[in-house]
């Protein structure tokens, strides 16, 4: 039965889409099947797989609206083992209840993962994503602005705990756009250690003009160059994830 994480901050600009299309692809190059759901209205997840979801497609939205089950959402992607659950622009307009865990549930014996891409927000849709995963995985860029509004993440998964979703709870914590030459990555990175402890996964994502570069020729940077330090790094964290779990055997 698939484990089902979303990748969740409410800062914007960490990391995200980039993590959740990543690890992703790299959970699935390790032999695991996976599915990505972009639970974005950008649609960022959906168009850096190199698909489209214009007006007319069948999206999240439909989903969430009660017009569609969700495994007729599902989309291959053009990587083995990665599937995808669209978005646009249409899912900012959706009225909807929480309804993602029970639209989820069937599909849950066809993966081993289940990759939910958050808006930067705690709108309904974030809230949605919360109360159908079993843990968060959060992205914090080694940036000047890092730790800002952690303790409102913190509550906020207090508040989802305490009212929705009791299992919920940080799988780990993910290092974005360190960069080695600056004091300050390592300051940051050394504050979020201190703070979250084992939560913090050991691999590291480096700032990258690879990670940077992919998403516009819609692939994952270990599709895009599987050389890069970016790639390399999202391997990594794929693998430890895997370890973590102890599902690191194919």
């Amino acid at each position: 039965m698939a484990k089902i994480y979303c990748v969740f901050n409410q800062k914007g600009g960490v990391g995200k889409t980039a993590t959740t299309t990543n690890l992703g692809a790299g959970i699935a190059k390790l032999g695991k099947k996976v599915l990505v759901v972009d639970a974005d209205a950008q649609g960022n997840l959906t168009t850096g797989l190199n698909l489209k979801a214009d007006r007319g497609a069948k999206t999240l939205y439909d989903v969430l609206c009660g017009q569609l089950d969700m495994e007729k959402a599902v989309l291959p992607t053009a990587y083995a083992n990665l599937m995808l659950v669209p978005a646009n622009s249409r899912l900012a307009g959706a009225e909807i209840e929480l309804v993602l865990k029970k639209a989820l549930s069937p599909l849950r014996d066809s993966f081993d993962y289940i990759l939910i891409d958050c808006p930067p927000s705690l709108g309904l849709i974030s809230i949605n994503s919360l109360a159908a995963s079993e843990g968060i995985i959060v992205p914090i860029q080694c940036e000047y602005y890092a730790l800002e509004g952690v303790s409102n993440l913190i509550n906020t998964i207090n508040l989802v705990k305490r009212g929705l979703n009791p299992a919920l709870d940080i799988v780990g914590i993910v290092l974005t756009m360190f960069d080695s030459r600056t004091n300050l990555s390592m300051q940051v990175a050394a504050e979020v250690k201190r703070y979250f402890r084992e939560k913090v996964f050991n691999a590291i994502i480096p700032r990258n003009v690879k990670i940077a570069e992919s998403p516009s020729f819609g692939k994952p940077v270990i599709y895009y160059d599987e050389s890069s330090s970016g790639a390399k790094a999202y391997m990594s964290l794929a693998e430890e994830l895997l370890e973590r779990e102890g599902d690191d055997e194919k």
